[in-house]
């Protein structure tokens, strides 16, 4: 029996007419089956979006060269993957341990889809936690522009050296420049608290419990360099009283954190996340 590959296709281009018909053509031309397919036609941006899966016996190049030419008739950004491919990723954190653990746990259980070659951080708080999943972790102190300059160049040097393809920013206290946020686009995610109404600086949670919210939660987005204003990719919200101190909505924002961010990464990773300008289509 020949060997076959499960492969992700994902596809964006003009909305136009036949576009289906055409990649599904492509694909049976390869000897494709496709296990999974979803599609979007985004009406505010005239932009079509597609997702599929597909089990072929045919090489990547086989396949590759029976799309081109429907990729070049559309001028479709394409991208061909395997299914569960684990995707390169880097993890920068600071103090806080609860999403580093969350993702690594979960990578360990086979959970995630993700190479961990290394975890940042600008403290050593959270050296014992990488080493005990084994995965190699460096703390370089950010408390001068100068060592922020350091330390985001470091950054770079890491995503080159391992072909990184996704930057967490797992609870990472730390606003990145410009210019990385401009060499990491679409391939970083942030994870932060969100309020009704939104509390800013110090101890956000106490701020929280003194105003009687009633809601907590988190999102998830893509950063850029407005500050927590990149393309949401994920959110999460859960309802609380009166009868919760500041130390359990803490406790239940961090799990809101976790599970957001979690779900946000391993969304990218399965290749279920495409922008669509401002914001993302999700194919669950």
């Amino acid at each position: 029996m020949t060997a076959t590959t499960h492969w992700i296709l994902t596809l964006v281009c003009d909305d136009k007419p036949g576009i289906v018909k055409a990649v599904s053509g492509a694909i049976v031309e390869a000897d494709g089956n496709i296990t999974e397919s979803q599609q979007f036609s985004s009406a505010d941006t005239g932009r079509f979006f597609m997702r599929l899966q597909v089990e072929s016996a045919a090489s990547r190049s086989t396949f590759e060269a029976a799309l081109a030419p429907v990729t070049d008739r559309y001028r479709m950004i394409s991208q061909l993957d395997i299914v569960g491919r684990p995707l390169r990723t880097l993890v920068l954190v600071s103090k806080a341990g609860h999403c580093l653990n969350d993702l690594l746990y979960r990578e360990r259980a086979g959970q995630l889809a993700m190479d961990l070659p290394l975890v940042m951080s600008n403290h050593s708080d959270l050296g014992s936690l990488a080493a005990f999943y084994d995965v190699p972790f460096e703390a370089h102190p950010v408390t001068s522009p100068g060592q922020k300059l350091a330390f985001e160049q470091r950054v770079l040097e890491v995503v080159e050296e391992h072909d990184i393809e996704l930057v967490v920013l797992a609870r990472y206290m730390q606003i990145l420049s410009p210019e990385l946020c401009a060499a990491l686009n679409g391939r970083a995610i942030n994870i932060h608290h969100s309020f009704l109404p939104g509390f800013k600086g110090a101890n956000p949670y106490k701020q929280a419990h003194a105003r009687g919210v009633k809601l907590i939660g988190a999102t998830a987005h893509f950063v850029t360099s407005d500050l927590d204003e990149g393309p949401i990719i994920e959110q999460n919200v859960v309802r609380v009283d009166h009868s919760r101190d500041a130390s359990e909505l803490v406790a239940i924002g961090q799990d809101e954190e976790s599970r957001t961010l979690t779900q946000a990464v391993k969304w990218f990773a399965e290749h279920r996340v495409l922008l669509d300008g401002a914001r993302t289509i999700i194919f669950r």
